[in-house]
């Protein structure tokens, strides 16, 4: 069985990544890209279905962890009964040579360590062919070779599904043991091998130089940087798409179905996203997202979809894999993503948000972007009384989703304030009128008897993503509605004070009911109650979701207050994008929630 979903730490060379364990076993890696097959599968799967161990041979009395600076390089301390020993990870950023470099270091007596290394490419299916080439360890299968280059004396164990790779050594203070596990076509040579230790220091001060770009420097500096390096990490450098987690299929609620496949980019993901990586300093991060995000759009708005490959792909069906038992049993494992194919409303609200809270934040204006706006809002006109899918993807029927709406609202509300404030050419007028009518719209069918925002219009059930409704500017934070709706969310919908999405349903969404408190939505009830006065207790909601972090700072989608568990594929990118916008938020008070929410009185 896999480690608790807190137990792992996330490594990135901004290309693929890899979940490390407590007990330094790699159970999760894909090469070359994120959403590549994995090469080890145990995350989802069991040990046969790929992993790579490197501890103590016996039990260490005590483990502890942290990342070096504000770095991607992992360092792990274990303390034994003969002596200690650390192992430092990294990914290092070598462009189109993907590595993973261990390095064993002795800081106290000499401890016996074992490593243990079994490759399945093809999400566990696959065992390859292993043999020994100039000393070093070369796994080959199909369109995928690993070498694996070190000094210990490595053997093979098993036969058949079982066979596995193993090792025994010691270390002694000041002893260093390096490990290079290098990805590489099949078909072609393999680079050139990478001084570990060397790997490791450059690794880290790119990191360092990355981070002190930050240009936030409030009560919650450390938060921050932590939470902009994940999104850095989570950022396929090569496009500058952000994926929204690194893994796939780690469940909403434990031995359950809701398990999706995250290693793409959504567009809702955008606003989030630019906001945060804007208000930290990070523009040519930001720019680069733009322009990602106008290449994989292009074409008839019709065909907008939610999410994209990280290279802008369409297609990303989505099939499950029969041979994985799932995390902690939690069934079925899924790569692809069939929400790819949903009609989601909303969406062409974050997209033209994104790109209007861009221009307004001094990225540098791009007439393209403002053509694109105008293309989508051209289709919202004749498509924004249709009933969606919704935010939460449901797998249900199609509803009025109040959400939607709202962005709706959104979208003719950004490209008019767009329009004006860069003196644009358009029919304003027409857009104004637009957003008008949408607004009475969801005022006359999305508030219930109550005075509150409900799911969907003539429903009474809640929905934690009204908590928007003031944070985009809908509605003052100071109108009755807006008051009612956040006291309703926080009376009925939250879970020893942590949100949950709604309550779930399989006649609206299509699935047996139960999953965590969503995180994100969490945040969402701490900036709604800052907005309306309630600052000490937004910042004390804030500091306890902090401390949901696990060791090294991450976080993942979901949470459940009881069990104490993370949920949910991690560490998520909405998870640390709301860190970011939070801790804003409450520190400057005027971070980029108010800047969403703030009206302009003529536009």
């Amino acid at each position: 069985m896999s480690s608790p979903i807190e137990d792992y730490a996330f490594l990135s060379d901004m290309a693929s990544a890899a979940l490390v364990s407590r007990d330094g076993s790699i159970d999760w890696l894909a090469f070359p890209r994120f959403d590549s097959a994995a090469c080890f599968a145990a995350l989802v799967g069991e040990p046969r279905d790929g992993r790579w161990l490197l501890a103590p041979a016996n039990p260490p009395r005590s483990v502890r962890r942290a990342y070096r600076g504000d770095s991607l390089v992992l360092e792990t301390v274990y303390d034994c009964d003969d002596g200690e020993v650390a192992v430092i990870d990294c990914m290092p950023l070598r462009g189109d040579q993907l590595d993973v470099v261990r390095l064993v270091e002795g800081r106290r007596g000499r401890v016996a360590m074992h490593v243990e290394l079994i490759v399945r490419f093809g999400y566990g299916k696959t065992v390859p062919w292993v043999r020994m080439i100039d000393g070093d360890w070369v796994a080959v299968a199909g369109p995928d070779a690993l070498r694996l280059t070190t000094p210990v004396e490595l053997r093979g164990d098993g036969e058949g599904g079982d066979r596995r790779t193993s090792g025994e050594f010691s270390v002694g203070v000041g002893e260093q043991v390096p490990f290079v596990l290098t990805w590489h076509r099949s078909h072609e040579p393999t680079h050139d091998v990478i001084d570990a230790a060397a790997a490791i220091d450059t690794t880290q001060q790119w990191w360092q130089e990355w981070s002190s770009q930050c240009t936030y420097h409030g009560r919650w500096s450390d938060d921050v940087r932590s939470s902009l390096t994940v999104l850095k990490g989570l950022t396929y450098v090569a496009t500058g798409a952000v994926c929204a987690a690194p893994t796939t299929s780690l469940p909403e609620t434990i031995g359950g179905v809701r398990n999706w496949d995250y290693r793409y980019c959504w567009l809702r993901d955008a606003t989030f996203t630019l906001m945060a990586l804007m208000e930290a300093g990070h523009t040519s991060e930001a720019k680069s997202w733009r322009d990602w995000l106008l290449r994989a759009v292009a074409g008839d708005p019709a065909d907008l979809q939610i999410m994209y490959g990280l290279a802008g792909e369409r297609w990303l069906d989505e099939r499950e894999l029969p041979w994985l038992s799932g995390y902690a049993g939690s069934t079925p494992v899924r790569v692809g993503n069939a929400a790819s194919g949903q009609f989601q409303l909303d969406v062409h609200g974050e997209v033209i948000d994104a790109l209007h809270q861009a221009a307004a934040d001094g990225l540098e204006f791009d007439d393209d972007a403002w053509q694109l706006q105008k293309v989508l809002l051209d289709f919202l006109e004749g498509a924004w009384q249709q009933p969606d899918e919704g935010i939460w993807e449901v797998r249900g029927s199609r509803r009025h989703f109040t959400h939607s709406k709202v962005m709706a609202w959104v979208a003719a509300d950004r490209i008019v304030r767009t329009a004006k404030r860069f003196h644009l050419d358009g029919p304003v007028e027409r857009w104004r009128a637009l957003r008008n009518e949408i607004h009475r719209d969801v005022l006359k069918h999305g508030v219930d008897e109550r005075g509150v925002f409900v799911q969907t219009y003539g429903a009474t059930a809640l929905d934690a993503s009204l908590l928007l409704v003031p944070l985009v500017g809908f509605l003052p934070a100071t109108d009755d509605r807006v008051v009612n709706t956040i006291e309703a969310i926080q009376r009925e919908l939250s879970a020893d004070g942590f949100v949950v999405r709604y309550r779930t349903d399989p006649a609206v969404d299509g699935l047996p009911s139960g999953e965590g408190a969503f995180l994100l939505c969490t945040f969402w009830l701490a900036n709604a109650l800052a907005l309306i006065g309630r600052v000490d207790e937004a910042t004390e909601m804030f500091q306890r979701l902090l401390a949901l972090r696990n060791d090294v700072g991450l976080l993942a989608e979901e949470y459940d207050p009881v069990s104490g568990r993370l949920l949910g594929n991690f560490p998520q990118a909405f998870s640390h994008t709301a860190i970011i916008n939070t801790a804003t938020t409450l520190d400057r008070h005027r971070g980029p929630t108010q800047r969403r929410a703030q009206p302009e009185a003529s536009a």
